[in-house]
């Protein structure tokens, strides 16, 4: 597993577990494998139900790991967390 800060976004596929913020200021946790695409779909109304009303949206953390299962597993995992858990996790990997 790898962790990142979300500056740039990957344009190669993998298999991502990702946090956005939307524009209300709630946080978004998903999993995928095209970050671009996907950013892209909750930007343009194409993405998860939760995020389409919450448009724009901002890649503040995502994970590469090197399946899907174990990727599936950490979503759930930090899914888990609670808001100031999940903040945490995103300014220690910034």
């Amino acid at each position: 597993m790898t962790n990142f800060p979300a500056r740039k976004i990957p344009g190669e596929k993998g298999e991502y577990v990702y946090l956005v913020k939307c524009q209300d200021g709630t946080l978004y946790t998903g999993y995928t494998t095209n970050l671009k695409r996907r950013i892209k779909e909750h930007n343009t109304g194409q993405g998860a139900r939760y995020t389409r009303g919450r448009a724009p949206v901002k890649l503040v953390y995502y994970q590469d790991h090197q399946g899907r299962s174990q990727a599936l597993k950490e979503e759930y995992r930090i899914k888990q967390l609670s808001r100031s858990s999940k903040e945490e996790l995103i300014k220690k990997n910034s």
